[in-house]
């Protein structure tokens, strides 16, 4: 028997899995379709309810924030010209939109897949990824930021979405279970504060690395992408470490995606997260404290398909800066 598709997770799709091709994330039972942005399907009752979107850059009126999302309805057959444009107001008669908004009243999660025409803070290269479940908060009718190709306004159906909790991303009830005890856990082990990483994302270390790591770590085959070490055990395995620029979890709220991770050897991962290191917009590595007898690469490491993007390595530098600046007042 192939996977049912379901409201919530679906098993063996774990959170932040790739999939090439639109067809790919249909197959998996994520998405009803190879081509819409929102997928629905029939409840216990026979009513239509939303179960799944993508975000792919589709509509001008489209928010992504990660934690949160302003989200586009849609139209029956093409509603947009060459420029991206609606070309005529949307209609909550249309079954799409009342499916999501009927989810919306019965409180059911919806699954979200990220494209590559997305936002590029969040959006993997040439793929799609499956970024877990997220909760409608709020629907409305608005008015679009822009008017038809005629010039007459244009009203759109906007859902409001609210990524859910870390342990309602885990895709085993004993995951669950674990993250969400041991995040209630304060470690007591170092009196040093260091740039905080979340239990959460510490626990999620423990049971599994997260697929997004995997990824990058596999695209530079273990190699620090800021010293150049690659370090290899006797079964030639190499050893490196996924990073997150702008760490997960409060209070830094960075996402678990592709351009805010990089692979490093131990040492530099520390180095990253104490702010011995920053990297510049240029790539450049800015060293900030002395790292006697450590080598570093003058600039970052960037292999291609890997999309860092600026915002992240610009709050690491003005965290950093700020913390400098009030422990030296």
């Amino acid at each position: 028997m192939g996977i049912e598709r379901v409201i919530g997770h679906i098993e063996g799709v774990p959170v932040g899995m790739v999939f090439h091709r639109r067809g790919e994330v249909q197959r998996a039972q994520l998405h009803q379709t190879n081509q819409k942005g929102i997928s629905w399907l029939l409840d216990e009752d026979g009513n239509k309810v939303g179960d799944a979107i993508v975000l792919h850059g589709g509509y001008v009126d489209d928010e992504d924030n990660w934690e949160w999302i302003r989200y586009t309805g849609a139209s029956e057959g093409k509603d947009k010209d060459s420029t991206g444009r609606l070309l005529r107001s949307q209609s909550w008669s249309y079954q799409d939109n009342a499916a999501l908004r009927l989810s919306y009243e019965r409180g059911h999660p919806i699954r979200v897949i990220r494209g590559y025409k997305g936002d590029p803070r969040y959006s993997p290269s040439n793929s799609y990824r499956y970024d877990g479940l997220y909760e409608i908060t709020e629907v409305r009718t608005a008015p679009s930021k822009q008017p038809a190709p005629d010039g007459s306004p244009i009203d759109i159906c906007q859902f409001d979405l609210k990524r859910l909790p870390e342990p309602s991303q885990a895709q085993t009830s004993v995951e669950s279970h674990l993250i969400d005890v041991l995040e209630e856990l304060v470690d007591e082990s170092t009196s040093v504060e260091k740039f905080p990483r979340s239990r959460s994302t510490r626990v999620r270390r423990l049971i599994r690395d997260t697929v997004a790591a995997q990824r990058i770590k596999q695209l530079y085959e273990g190699e620090c992408q800021l010293c150049g070490l690659r370090l290899t055990g006797p079964d030639g395995r190499s050893y490196s470490e996924g990073a997150h620029i702008r760490p997960l979890g409060k209070p830094h709220h960075g996402p678990d995606v592709e351009p805010n991770i990089l692979c490093l050897c131990p040492n530099c991962h520390v180095r990253l997260d104490i702010g011995a290191i920053a990297v510049d917009e240029d790539w450049s590595v800015i060293v900030r404290s002395d790292l006697a007898g450590a080598r570093l690469l003058q600039k970052l490491t960037v292999r291609d398909g890997h999309r860092i993007h600026p915002e992240y390595l610009r709050y690491h530098r003005k965290y950093w800066e700020q913390r400098e600046a009030g422990e030296g007042s």
